[in-house]
């Protein structure tokens, strides 16, 4: 996963050839050099003979755009091509995605193991939404596979975890936690919204669903709400005409479809720039002597560094760090922030900053925080796009203030 993608042959272009190009000739359509933005909610048949061969799925065709929409089915190839699966779906946010899937996977009775750390809605929906129907959530530190061999058995129905997770960079070994999960028919799902995959492809390394944000950085410009979904065909089937048709109605708007297929175009361009950016800002905080830890893949300190070079392409965008004085440093810094942006967001061109305890897993106790390996003084910063040197002189002075 470390080495470039795919050498470019003619039979298979490289990453951003295809981000750009695929699934889509401009000479098909009117010339138009960017795909058109179909702006329909239905769509006609020429005889009722063929509106019910497509109700019964014996046509292609669209019939509602809940179900399909032209612009949001390229999207679909696009990603889907890039992640290396059969077939993606879009969704209307990174949640819909997740809700939308597990919607359809799982039944009471049925078994979730999830990693420890989680983005918050993610938690909520599993701990406050589907536990409510019966189905069991087990958390388990999924960063060592031997936890998952332990526990796992034959009502455990999917491994759901993120990596890196959000917002304290834990890696998952996707290929060591997949071969365990199979021998027990289990279905793995992995969250890549932090690395997208021009950075990993769970797909490739053994999972069998990929979520993703792509409000964050698929979009990239912090000007969309949207999410994808990507796996094997027939299954993404049942979850457009079951889990977003009839259960979440969770449908991306062709709008949104075309503004990530916009940020698809600068996908690769910008992971670098967001890569040396989160690496410069982590080599500083590391050594700063008012931060306790900083976590980010591409540091030699940190702990899974081998497993990132394994299973990642670059380091990412994303890091954190514990500063000393716990909670209120924490706000203290944040606070003091000039230049980078107190949002709870991530992926954007501008640099965005959150403390957890304060933000996103507020509505955690401190004791689930501590369970969750979420310490009271860690901030999460997403490296934006700017020139390294300001924001650098930004977290210097912030830390003089915490």
């Amino acid at each position: 996963m470390k080495d470039d993608q795919r050498t470019a042959t003619p039979a298979e272009p490289g990453f951003t050839t295809r981000a750009i190009h695929h699934a889509y000739d401009p000479y098909a359509g009117e010339g138009s050099l960017n795909p058109p933005l179909y702006l329909s909610s239905t769509y006609t048949f020429p005889t009722v003979e063929d509106g019910a061969a497509r109700f019964a799925g014996e046509q292609a065709g669209y019939v509602y755009s809940r179900v399909g929409n032209p612009t949001t089915v390229l999207l679909e190839q696009r990603i889907a091509n890039l992640e290396g699966a059969e077939a993606a779906l879009a969704t209307a946010s990174g949640m819909g995605a997740t809700t939308s899937l597990l919607w359809t996977l799982l039944q009471p009775g049925d078994e979730v193991i999830a990693d420890k750390t989680l983005y918050g809605c993610t938690f909520g929906f599993l701990n406050h939404g589907l536990a409510k129907f019966g189905v069991k959530i087990t958390h388990l530190d999924l960063t060592v596979p031997e936890n998952l061999e332990r526990a796992i058995s034959s009502n455990t129905k999917v491994v759901f975890f993120e990596s890196p997770a959000n917002p304290n960079m834990r890696l998952v070994d996707i290929a060591a936690i997949s071969a365990i999960a199979h021998r027990y028919q289990a279905r793995v799902i992995v969250d890549n919204t932090y690395c997208t995959p021009y950075l990993q492809r769970p797909i490739e390394l053994g999972a069998d669903y990929v979520v993703h944000s792509a409000t964050k950085y698929l979009g990239g410009h912090g000007d969309l709400i949207a999410g994808m979904i990507v796996g094997p065909k027939e299954s993404l089937d049942q979850v457009r005409f079951y889990g977003i048709k009839d259960m979440t109605g969770a449908v991306m708007s062709s709008q949104d479809a075309f503004l990530v297929l916009r940020g698809l175009k600068t996908l690769a361009l910008r992971m670098h720039r967001h890569s040396e950016n989160a690496l410069g800002l982590a080599q500083f905080l590391s050594a700063h002597k008012k931060v306790a830890a900083c976590h980010y893949p591409g540091l030699d300190s940190f702990p899974q560094a081998a497993l990132a070079q394994r299973q990642m392409k670059l380091s990412g965008g994303m890091l954190a760090f514990e500063l000393k004085g716990g909670i209120e440093a924490g706000r203290r810094f944040m606070n003091a922030l000039q230049l980078i942006t107190r949002a709870v967001s991530l992926g954007d061109t501008e640099s965005l900053a959150q403390h957890p305890a304060s933000m996103t897993h507020s509505f955690y106790t401190p004791e689930q925080r501590q369970e969750h390996l979420i310490s009271e003084g860690l901030v999460r910063i997403s490296a934006g796009l700017e020139d390294l040197p300001d924001l650098l002189a930004d977290v210097e002075q912030a830390l003089a203030a915490a």
